[in-house]
């Protein structure tokens, strides 16, 4: 029985209202993914009054989404999309770098694109 490996994880931080979000997704995200993830940033978003949210992604083992997956993926981000101040994605391919400059037309915050986990970094915490 052969099982690809897929799925996100998650890492969360609170100052006062500043929320670091950190996430590592891996292989192809399903609905399933989602609707376990989905919960668990609105939930913790939730508990802060006016948030100011920064993500780091790492993408770099991420191969794609299942069609309603990508669906919850778009509509994750427009649901938070005025809590979102920077975005930072993590990635080795070609099309993340599209997906990061396309992401960024739907959120308020900024969304760059970077090849190496330490520039990201460097850039949210600026």
């Amino acid at each position: 029985m052969n099982h690809l490996r897929h799925g996100l994880s998650v890492g969360i931080e609170r100052m006062g209202n500043d929320f670091f979000l950190s996430l590592k997704v891996v292989g192809k995200l399903t609905h399933a993914d989602y609707q376990i993830i989905t919960p668990m940033i609105d939930s913790a978003i939730a508990t802060l009054k006016d948030p100011n949210v920064d993500v780091l992604i790492d993408a770099t083992e991420l191969e794609g989404w299942e069609l309603r997956a990508a669906w919850d993926d778009f509509k994750l981000g427009l649901k938070h999309n005025n809590e979102f101040n920077k975005i930072a994605l993590v990635g080795n391919k070609n099309w993340q770098e599209m997906a990061a400059k396309v992401g960024a037309w739907f959120i308020s915050g900024e969304m760059k694109y970077f090849e190496n986990m330490t520039d990201a970094t460097a850039w949210l915490k600026k």
